[in-house]
């Protein structure tokens, strides 16, 4: 089939069900200004699938005075092309996400209109690059607009020429922006770091790497001892990377793998929908189990390791505990004694610590945390949950001290930092249909409160006649 034909009819297929499902079509926003200059009615930080999602959630709901940036340049924002080192999603191919229930916008009638039904069909699973060029595509369908090349620096309070509220935006290219709402979609990373074990960090920067990193020269380690710290599916994908170039591979983890999934079993409209809703116990409980699980081997990935076994050792229950230096290799203290090697990378995921995030940091300590509004059971306590931002309703960022800092409640958390308020949602697929929606919608509650003043008064003024009524057919009560 021709493949550009087909995408062209599924372009008109998308125009017609946006058309089709435009209610209500009303405009409700008005122009506000800031300095004199237009001010936003909201700013998206980060063009990858979440941010992308919530832009046209947001245009979808009439508000069309938007931005969204990504410090990336145009065609690398998010991981699928650059750190994520896996050929396939994890996710089922079926899956939808940033359609948000639109037929025409799923990665099927994407895949479908190039390739055919029974191409789709005979599909495993959906290929990160397709997935990445879906998303490309999702964005010019969508005319949705985008900035690339200029990060968020620092975050502040302002006030819009008519006394509204709004938050001051410091771009890296030195522009501010004034917002009403802003959106931090800024994946993994968003409310913390890449963490590695201080004693690695000290390694020498060419010796040692994150699995987060885009540029580790896999080729140079052809030949090489590469020892890989972690459990999860990104450690496993990069072993698997280096072990196509040709490098012995030794993965050690800290617990014994179980090949048990959770994240799973989490997919349901019960959990996905609701988590957010329960009392905080249930979610410090339930969320809290899945993230300290952390995420397994998917089978195809330990299979594509396991290809080259006669190279790969996996040492279980064996933690890194100290790292140096000597004659010229790493060597590794480990609680099973030492191990030397070439190079070490660390798949040692994310820790939430919103002081390190430089749009955050100077007023990380005035947001609360899920350790300063919830104590868990005896035995049931753990930091690195209670590191995690504690997120209002509309997945707002809340004031550690009532009163201090108001204006938190117009930035909204859509990545891993608002997982255990909420589940999975700015960082899953798998969530993207219910969470965007929920999301959307405090970020217009917010603006419709802001302007309820300008409402009412519109609402006084309202004189549109539906008719003419023709009087002299009409009896009255006059005399």
């Amino acid at each position: 089939m021709n493949a550009q034909r087909g995408l062209k009819a599924l372009e008109a297929e998308v125009v017609r069900e946006l058309a089709l499902t435009a209610h209500p079509r009303a405009d409700w926003m008005v122009p506000r200004l800031h300095g004199g200059r237009p001010a936003l009615d909201a700013l998206v930080v980060g063009a990858g699938q979440s941010g992308l999602a919530t832009a046209f959630a947001l245009m979808r709901e009439r508000v069309d005075n938007i931005l969204v940036i990504d410090r990336a340049p145009e065609g690398q924002e998010g991981p699928w092309t650059t750190y994520a080192r896996m050929p396939t999603l994890r996710s089922p191919k079926e899956q939808t996400g940033p359609d948000l229930d639109i037929p025409g916008l799923t990665f099927q009638a994407w895949y479908e209109a190039q390739h055919g039904a029974q191409a789709f069909t005979d599909l495993h699973l959906i290929p990160s690059v397709d997935w990445h060029n879906y998303l490309v595509w999702y964005r010019r369908v969508l005319g949705l607009p985008v900035r690339n090349g200029v990060a968020a620096t620092a975050i502040a309070p302002g006030t819009l020429d008519d006394g509204g509220s709004c938050l001051l935006v410091t771009l890296s290219s030195g522009e501010v922006l004034a917002t009403r709402k802003l959106v931090l979609a800024t994946g993994q990373d968003g409310t913390g770091e890449w963490w590695m074990p201080e004693f690695v960090r000290a390694l020498p920067a060419d010796r040692r790497a994150h699995t987060c990193e885009l540029a580790i020269d896999f080729e140079r380690l052809r030949g090489k001892v590469v020892a890989v710290l972690g459990a999860g599916a990104s450690a496993m994908d990069n072993a698997a990377v280096a072990l196509e170039h040709g490098a012995e591979v030794h993965l050690f983890c800290r617990r014994r793998p179980t090949g048990v999934q959770r994240f799973r079993w989490l997919t349901f409209a019960g959990f996905m929908r609701h988590i957010g809703d329960m009392p905080d116990l249930w979610r410090w409980r339930m969320v809290g189990t899945i993230l300290r699980a952390r995420e397994g081997f998917p089978p195809d990935t330990y299979t594509r390791v396991m290809a080259h076994a006669e190279r790969f050792t996996m040492h279980v229950e064996r933690s890194w505990t100290d790292a140096r230096m000597e004659d010229g290799r790493i060597r590794l203290e480990t609680t099973r004694g030492p191990f030397v090697a070439d190079f070490a990378i660390c798949g040692t995921g994310i820790r939430q610590n919103l002081g390190l995030r430089p749009e955050l940091a100077s007023f990380a300590d005035k947001v609360a945390l899920w350790g300063d509004r919830f104590t868990p059971p005896p035995g049931e306590e753990d930091p690195l949950l209670a590191a995690f931002p504690y997120l209002g309703p509309d997945f707002a960022l809340l004031e550690k001290v009532p009163g201090e800092a108001p204006w938190l409640a117009d930035i909204h958390v859509f990545g891993i930092g608002s997982t255990l308020s909420f589940g999975p949602s700015g960082s899953s697929i798998n969530a993207m249909n219910i969470a965007v929606p929920r999301l959307v919608a405090g970020v217009t509650r917010g603006l419709f409160a802001g302007d309820l003043g300008r409402h009412w008064q519109s609402l006084q003024d309202y004189d549109v006649k539906m008719l003419d009524l023709d009087w002299s057919r009409i009896e009255t009560g006059e005399r």
